[in-house]
């Protein structure tokens, strides 16, 4: 398969870095977002939190950011001497990037819909609904659990640990 030249090589880890740095940088951004509720006393006030928190996860930085690092990762595997399993670093890449995709997708952007739905609903009693409650307890948990996941292998990348595999 055709390679790509030492000039595409560099603007392709360009894109890369942009993207890793929206997703990684979103995600900060959205458990920080989270600390903002704690004075909060107006539904309104609350329900614009959620919405802001969904709004840069689905549609500005993260999303689009996760998404990228998954494109300019197949283009780097299909069109470089990396591959896709040749480095066991890089295969932690692919499980990790794969991995926090569909967690994403599946649980924590539905818990994040769903607070952003009920404060919508019931405002500020939502501080006391137990459903509410759950899915921002699961949020902030398994959030904070990924966007750790996600510095690691940004520094996985960095040092690029673990011998190649043989073949």
């Amino acid at each position: 398969m055709r390679k790509l030249s030492a000039k595409g090589l560099k603007w392709l880890k360009g894109c890369h870095l942009i993207a890793a740095a929206s997703w990684i940088g979103g995600a900060i951004s959205l458990l920080s977002l989270y600390f903002l509720k704690a004075g909060v006393t107006d539904g309104s006030e609350l329900y614009g939190i959620n919405r802001s928190i969904h709004h840069v996860d689905m549609n500005i930085v993260v999303i689009p950011g996760a998404i990228g690092c998954l494109l300019t990762g197949l283009i780097y595997s299909l069109f470089s001497n990396w591959g896709f399993f040749r480095h066991r670093w890089l295969t932690f890449k692919w499980i990790v990037t794969v991995s926090a995709i569909l967690f994403g997708t599946f649980f924590l952007g539905p818990w994040e819909t769903a607070m952003m739905d009920i404060s919508g609903r019931i405002g500020i009693a939502s501080l006391h609904d137990s459903a509410y409650l759950w899915n921002q307890r699961m949020n902030l948990l398994f959030g904070s659990l990924q966007v750790t996941l996600l510095f690691a292998t940004l520094f996985i990348s960095i040092f690029k640990p673990w011998k190649s595999v043989k073949g």
